[in-house]
């Protein structure tokens, strides 16, 4: 690979370059020069309107399917629909069948995702079965690859399971995934507790039920010490009782979900079941509280919570409907209408540092990274931008602004001009 990115405009806070339109020459996936204008006649010349590059994007949460599941999507398609939406590296979920819970799931996904231009981190289960009674082989997992451990939109009922988990994966440096919803307060719930759900007749998740599991989840960790990340909050106390146990010292980061930052429970009006999510959808007065808490820095990184699923788990009845939307493809179009560029940047790459992986540089001499894009263009999302094999996109018909043009990662890259 040898190719110059022409005129392209740096975002990365931590660069020299930030915020200037310089060329930059990689080759053999590494980033050799970066300068005002640069100029090789082997080189492929890449220059494309309003060009923005960033250090590559990681998604802390994706859903594929295989193995088990691959009507919904394979790891294969999945990581290039992954880096054709600017994603570099990606934390694979365990919801697989069976599910991620021993190394040789976790060696597989490893080795069917070789070769592509996203990189691929599994995700292990925290508990056997992901049934939440007995650990997982967690210390296998982690040689394996398996880069942090939890039940995928499963909270982990039986405290003592949570506390001895905490307290074992500190051995190894373990990161444990703490998805939080108190399961009797959310009882047979669909959407957000509120006046959307009281005016169509759909029951109701109450907020508490996610903040009691977070407050709860939250004494546990200063019990035992630890590291805990909190998945797709949706609620302003959430974030407070996280802001909380961070001025107290605690090791706590937590992820929101775009669709968290961008859509409302307004969306289910016409009861399409596209906008079936959990947590759910909550009202605007959130949604704001979110962004805030985002640009405050209590959220950590924001995650597309990406989950294909089959029409057989979404076209039914809305209260049997599978809880899930795609993410990737419109990620960062959505992310685009709410946030600042440079938030969105460094939400979308501060998840390396709290999963335990190398952090990415945009500077000479740095293996090549990046993710291509343009912050330019209003469009509305379509059936024709969904690129999963899967349809299931809460976001069809919803405005966007700008657009990526794809992904480099050493000698890898796919691009979507």
């Amino acid at each position: 690979m040898n190719i110059i990115l022409k005129s392209a405009k740096i975002i990365d806070s931590s660069s020299p370059f930030n915020d200037q339109v310089v060329d930059i020459q990689v080759k053999n996936g590494i980033i050799e020069k970066i300068a005002p204008s640069l100029t090789d006649e082997q080189a492929r010349l890449i220059q494309l309107d309003d060009l923005s590059v960033s250090p590559g994007w990681f998604d802390t949460s994706v859903s594929f399917g295989e193995p088990g599941y691959e009507e919904r999507e394979t790891i294969a398609h999945g990581l290039e629909v992954a880096a054709r939406s600017g994603f570099t590296q990606v934390a694979i979920q365990s919801n697989t069948n069976p599910v991620t819970d021993n190394q040789s799931i976790v060696s597989l996904i490893k080795q069917k995702a070789i070769g592509q231009t996203t990189e691929a981190f599994p995700i292990g289960t925290l508990t056997a079965k992901s049934e939440g009674t007995d650990l997982a082989e967690l210390y296998d997992m982690k040689n394996a690859g398996a880069i942090a451990f939890g039940d995928y939109k499963k909270a982990i009922d039986n405290a003592n399971v949570l506390k001895i988990a905490l307290q074992y994966v500190q051995d190894f440096d373990g990161l444990i995934l703490a998805f939080s919803q108190d399961k009797s307060i959310k009882g047979k719930g669909v959407v957000h507790e509120g006046v959307t759900s009281t005016t169509l007749g759909l029951k109701g998740i109450a907020p508490l039920a996610e903040e009691l599991q977070i407050a709860r989840n939250l004494f546990l960790l200063e019990y035992t010490g630890g590291k805990i990340h909190i998945p797709t909050i949706s609620t302003a106390k959430s974030a407070e009782l996280i802001k909380a146990a961070k001025a107290k010292g605690l090791q706590v980061t937590c992820s929101v979900a775009v669709h968290q930052l961008v859509l409302t429970d307004a969306k289910l009006t016409e009861f399409d079941s596209r906008h079936k999510v959990l947590p759910p959808l909550r009202e605007e007065e959130t949604r704001q509280a979110l962004i805030a808490a985002v640009l405050d820095g209590t959220i950590d990184c924001i995650t597309t919570d990406h989950m294909p699923l089959d029409i057989e788990h979404k076209k039914v009845e809305f209260d049997l409907a599978t809880p899930g939307t795609l993410g990737l493809e419109s990620a960062f179009g959505a992310l685009n209408t709410c946030l600042p560029i440079a938030v969105i940047v460094d939400k979308l790459t501060a998840g390396r540092s709290i999963f335990g992986l190398p952090a990415v540089r945009l500077a000479e001499g740095q293996p090549a990274n990046l993710s291509l894009f343009t912050t330019e263009g209003e469009w509305i999302f379509s059936k024709a931008d969904i690129l999963s094999k899967s349809k299931n996109s809460a976001f069809l018909g919803t405005s966007m602004q700008g657009k990526v043009y794809g992904a480099i990662r050493l000698e890898k890259q796919t691009f979507t001009f």
